[in-house]
Parts: structure tokens; sequence; C-alpha cells
């Protein structure tokens, strides 16, 4: 990538296969997170076990962690995560000579948007 964080179009879509198996390995992360989280709180109006508690309190720690390194892992490329639920991300760009951002949501196969950097998705513009 550029010195200055930048992306063009080319760099941007390069990393958008990895950018799907990520959301897609971190959304998985999300569901199980959830279903733990539930069980939790059930167990918790229950009094269940504590040693059952806490073993599920480690495991819910551990997903939180794995989703905060993930998109961690994102920002460090220099993209900027606006959904994780959506997989939406903006890649700061340059555009006749001014600054704007490449947009990329999951599911689309290349990215197709950019919009201005002080406006967001719903601003969306054709390349």
């Amino acid at each position: 990538m550029m010195e200055s964080d930048q992306f063009t179009l080319d760099e941007a879509n390069a990393l958008v296969p990895w950018l799907e198996e990520t959301f897609q390995r971190l959304e998985l992360v999300r569901q199980e997170y959830g279903t733990l989280q539930e069980r939790l709180s059930e167990l918790a109006k229950d009094s269940g076990s504590a040693g059952e508690t806490s073993q599920l309190a480690a495991s819910v720690e551990l997903l939180a962690r794995q989703i905060e390194e993930g998109v961690e892992e994102i920002l460090d490329r220099g993209i900027i995560v606006r959904d994780m639920t959506t997989g939406l991300v903006d890649f700061p760009s340059q555009r006749e000579g001014r600054e704007v951002y490449l947009c990329w949501i999951g599911g689309e196969e290349r990215i197709d948007f950019w919009h201005e950097t002080n406006r967001g998705f719903s601003h969306r513009e054709r390349l």
C-alpha cells in the first residue's frame, strides 16, 4: 500500500476476497458469541453451576477478543470499518486530486462505488 495510507482502485479490489473471507469468519464468531451470551444470561437467572458459568464467561471473552483482533487486522491495513454485520468498509483514495472513499459492502464482487469523505453509504456514486 502507498505511504499515505491511500488505496488505488486496483489495490482496494485486490483486498476484496480477503475482506469477504474475514467478515464471513467474524460473522460465525459473532453468532457463536451471541449464542454463548444468551446461555450465560440464562445461567445467571437459573443460578447454574459456577463451573459452567465461569467456563462460558471465558469462552465469551475469547470470542470477543477474536472479533476485536479481526477488526484490528482490517484497520491495520488502513481500511475503515463502518459496519461489522454487513461488512461495510471504506478505503481512503484519491479522485480528481482530492481524498474520497472507495466504498465496499459484503456481497459485492468488487468495488464499484465511491463517496465524499464527509458523506456516507447513502451518497455512494458509481465509479
